[in-house]
């Protein structure tokens, strides 16, 4: 479910689901924290580049699967905290390479890293409140810091599409490069880091992740139970219906009541 490669110390971590838009089933999350973990301890991998095959970037959780009733919604909610806790966790550069669309933790994702760049036709979406459900990704937390409160709010509770510029504009990504120049672009820029001495990158980045590691665990926490609060609730279940049945959710039934 991923693909992974190192060249001159630049452990590139690709999504390679591509015909399901690289949305995350539970093999794909396993496989993704597996990865994450490994580049870790492998000092062959002084930095990481987290990237998507095809034209996706990811396209969050997998609602196929929810919507067939083949996955407990708790079980992908724990697939997430344990990629997030590692994310905030690890100790090398990552970099976040939004290569095409990104929602949900497709989106939220770009808060857990050191640095996001994004394909100039990408775009970005947090579909939680039309899902009714809540944030996850510790972006409660990480994208007030990065994108200031107002947009922040307004990103995570409107569930609209966020455009590759507005991403630059908010502070939520470092830079937008062309389509057909993007991963060269972002390559060039981790083999740069790549470069440095790797004691030198870990002493940086940890002293820069200081002031709010704690903080990102405690959101991840919290973000967790909000999100088993409304899994799998009347909004939730509404929902992954109409999603299935390829309709609108009414939610008016479940507010009226």
């Amino acid at each position: 479910m991923v693909l992974i490669e190192t060249c001159k110390g630049v452990r590139t971590i690709s999504l390679n689901r591509p015909e399901a838009l690289n949305a995350f089933n539970q093999a794909m999350w396993a496989e993704l924290c597996e990865a994450i973990t490994a580049a870790a301890t492998d000092n062959s991998a002084k930095v990481v580049v987290i990237t998507g095959s095809g034209r996706a970037f990811s396209a969050g959780a997998d609602l196929r699967e929810k919507s067939d009733g083949s996955v407990d919604n708790s079980k992908a909610a724990v697939g997430v905290a344990q990629l997030v806790t590692l994310m905030i966790d690890f100790p090398k550069p990552i970099i976040v390479a939004v290569n095409g669309l990104g929602v949900g933790i497709g989106a939220t994702i770009c808060g857990l890293a050191d640095m996001t760049y994004m394909a100039e036709s990408a775009r970005l979406r947090c579909p939680f409140s039309s899902l009714g459900i809540t944030a996850e990704g510790a972006s409660s937390y990480a994208f007030s810091r990065l994108m200031g409160q107002q947009a922040a709010s307004w990103f995570l509770l409107s569930a609209q599409w966020m455009s590759a510029q507005q991403c630059k504009e908010t502070g939520l990504v470092l830079d937008v490069f062309p389509d057909g120049e993007f991963m060269q672009e972002v390559m060039q820029r981790a083999e740069l880091l790549a470069a440095m001495p790797l004691v030198s990158l870990l002493e940086t980045k940890s002293l820069l992740m200081a002031p709010h590691k704690k903080a990102m665990h405690k959101a991840n926490k919290r973000e967790t139970k909000g999100l088993a609060k409304l899994s799998g609730g009347p909004s939730n279940i509404e929902a992954i219906t109409a999603f299935g049945e390829k309709r609108e959710p009414d939610f008016s039934a479940i507010e009226a009541g």
